[in-house]
Protein backbone atom coordinates (compact mmCIF):
# COMPACT_ATOMS: atom_id res chain seq x y z
CA UNK A 1 0.00 0.00 0.00
CA UNK A 2 2.76 2.27 0.71
CA UNK A 3 4.32 1.68 -2.66
CA UNK A 4 1.08 2.47 -4.12
CA UNK A 5 0.79 5.69 -2.32
CA UNK A 6 4.18 6.62 -3.33
CA UNK A 7 3.59 5.51 -6.82
CA UNK A 8 0.37 7.94 -7.50
CA UNK A 9 2.25 10.94 -5.84
CA UNK A 10 5.56 10.86 -8.25
CA UNK A 11 2.99 10.35 -11.47
CA UNK A 12 0.72 13.67 -9.38
CA UNK A 13 4.04 15.44 -9.44
CA UNK A 14 4.98 14.52 -13.27
CA UNK A 15 2.27 15.91 -14.45
CA UNK A 16 2.15 18.99 -12.33
CA UNK A 17 5.94 19.32 -13.53
CA UNK A 18 4.91 18.38 -17.49
CA UNK A 19 2.28 21.02 -17.12
CA UNK A 20 4.01 23.99 -15.72
CA UNK A 21 6.64 23.19 -18.43
CA UNK A 22 3.92 23.66 -21.12
CA UNK A 23 2.94 26.62 -19.99
CA UNK A 24 6.14 27.97 -20.06
CA UNK A 25 6.79 26.11 -23.70
CA UNK A 26 3.45 28.34 -24.45
CA UNK A 27 4.63 31.60 -23.12
CA UNK A 28 7.75 31.86 -24.69
CA UNK A 29 7.32 30.34 -28.01
CA UNK A 30 3.57 30.30 -29.07
CA UNK A 31 2.59 33.59 -27.39
CA UNK A 32 4.83 35.88 -29.93
CA UNK A 33 2.78 34.45 -33.25
CA UNK A 34 -0.10 36.35 -32.11
CA UNK A 35 1.48 39.40 -33.18
CA UNK A 36 -1.23 42.48 -32.37
CA UNK A 37 -4.47 40.10 -32.05
CA UNK A 38 -5.42 39.81 -28.33
CA UNK A 39 -5.15 36.38 -26.74
CA UNK A 40 -8.34 35.52 -25.40
CA UNK A 41 -8.00 34.28 -21.47
CA UNK A 42 -8.37 30.42 -21.79
CA UNK A 43 -5.19 28.34 -21.78
CA UNK A 44 -5.56 25.07 -24.28
CA UNK A 45 -2.41 23.21 -24.26
CA UNK A 46 -1.65 19.06 -23.65
CA UNK A 47 1.24 16.93 -23.59
CA UNK A 48 0.85 14.72 -26.31
CA UNK A 49 2.89 12.06 -27.90
CA UNK A 50 3.25 10.25 -32.04
CA UNK A 51 -0.42 8.95 -32.60
CA UNK A 52 -1.96 11.42 -30.53
CA UNK A 53 -5.15 13.46 -31.67
CA UNK A 54 -7.21 15.97 -30.14
CA UNK A 55 -9.95 18.71 -30.27
CA UNK A 56 -11.25 21.30 -29.33
CA UNK A 57 -14.52 23.45 -29.49
CA UNK A 58 -14.35 27.20 -29.54
CA UNK A 59 -16.99 29.77 -29.90
CA UNK A 60 -16.38 32.62 -33.00
CA UNK A 61 -18.31 35.59 -33.19
CA UNK A 62 -19.80 37.36 -36.14
CA UNK A 63 -17.23 40.36 -37.23
CA UNK A 64 -14.37 39.76 -35.74
CA UNK A 65 -11.02 39.19 -36.66
CA UNK A 66 -9.28 35.84 -35.40
CA UNK A 67 -5.82 34.16 -35.51
CA UNK A 68 -6.19 30.81 -34.83
CA UNK A 69 -2.11 29.42 -33.91
CA UNK A 70 -1.32 25.93 -33.22
CA UNK A 71 2.54 25.56 -31.92
CA UNK A 72 4.35 22.40 -30.89
CA UNK A 73 7.32 21.28 -29.26
CA UNK A 74 9.51 20.17 -32.42
CA UNK A 75 10.46 16.91 -31.04
CA UNK A 76 6.79 16.30 -32.07
CA UNK A 77 7.68 16.57 -35.96
CA UNK A 78 5.27 18.40 -38.37
CA UNK A 79 1.55 18.98 -36.01
CA UNK A 80 -1.11 18.55 -38.39
CA UNK A 81 -4.12 21.13 -37.43
CA UNK A 82 -7.40 22.29 -39.22
CA UNK A 83 -10.36 24.12 -38.50
CA UNK A 84 -14.26 22.74 -39.38
CA UNK A 85 -17.55 23.64 -38.24
CA UNK A 86 -20.25 21.85 -36.40
CA UNK A 87 -20.99 19.66 -39.23
CA UNK A 88 -17.55 18.47 -39.27
CA UNK A 89 -16.67 20.26 -42.55
CA UNK A 90 -13.00 20.73 -43.07
CA UNK A 91 -12.72 24.77 -43.55
CA UNK A 92 -8.99 25.18 -43.64
CA UNK A 93 -5.97 22.89 -42.94
CA UNK A 94 -2.44 23.54 -42.51
CA UNK A 95 -1.25 21.43 -45.28
CA UNK A 96 0.83 24.26 -46.58
CA UNK A 97 3.02 23.93 -42.88
CA UNK A 98 2.00 27.29 -41.30
CA UNK A 99 1.25 27.76 -37.55
CA UNK A 100 -1.31 29.56 -37.22
CA UNK A 101 -4.67 30.59 -39.76
CA UNK A 102 -6.14 34.11 -40.07
CA UNK A 103 -9.55 34.46 -40.42
CA UNK A 104 -13.11 36.46 -40.31
CA UNK A 105 -16.60 35.06 -39.66
CA UNK A 106 -19.28 36.39 -40.97
CA UNK A 107 -21.61 35.35 -38.31
CA UNK A 108 -21.27 33.38 -34.62
CA UNK A 109 -20.66 29.69 -34.79
CA UNK A 110 -18.58 26.95 -32.78
CA UNK A 111 -16.03 25.55 -34.78
CA UNK A 112 -13.53 22.65 -33.87
CA UNK A 113 -10.27 22.66 -33.97
CA UNK A 114 -8.58 18.93 -34.91
CA UNK A 115 -4.78 18.40 -33.94
CA UNK A 116 -3.13 15.04 -35.08
CA UNK A 117 0.51 14.62 -33.89
CA UNK A 118 2.25 12.36 -36.22
CA UNK A 119 3.40 8.79 -35.75
CA UNK A 120 7.18 8.31 -35.25
CA UNK A 121 9.35 4.99 -36.02
CA UNK A 122 11.82 6.47 -33.01
CA UNK A 123 12.48 3.47 -30.68
CA UNK A 124 12.28 6.42 -28.10
CA UNK A 125 8.67 7.91 -28.11
CA UNK A 126 9.34 11.74 -27.27
CA UNK A 127 6.39 14.18 -26.01
CA UNK A 128 5.92 17.52 -26.29
CA UNK A 129 3.53 20.09 -25.56
CA UNK A 130 0.58 21.47 -28.39
CA UNK A 131 -0.87 24.37 -27.34
CA UNK A 132 -3.72 26.21 -29.18
CA UNK A 133 -4.39 29.83 -29.36
CA UNK A 134 -7.18 32.21 -30.24
CA UNK A 135 -6.53 35.59 -30.72
CA UNK A 136 -8.56 38.43 -31.73
CA UNK A 137 -9.16 42.14 -33.11
CA UNK A 138 -12.09 43.78 -33.53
Amino acid sequence: MKYTILLLASFAFFAAEASSQCRAFTKRNCLPILGDYIQNDNYNAAVLIPGDEAELGMAFYGGVDYRVVVCSHPVLGAVEFGLYDSDGNALWSNEDGLDHVDLQIASTQQLSIRVKVPESDAALIHEGCVSIMLGSKE
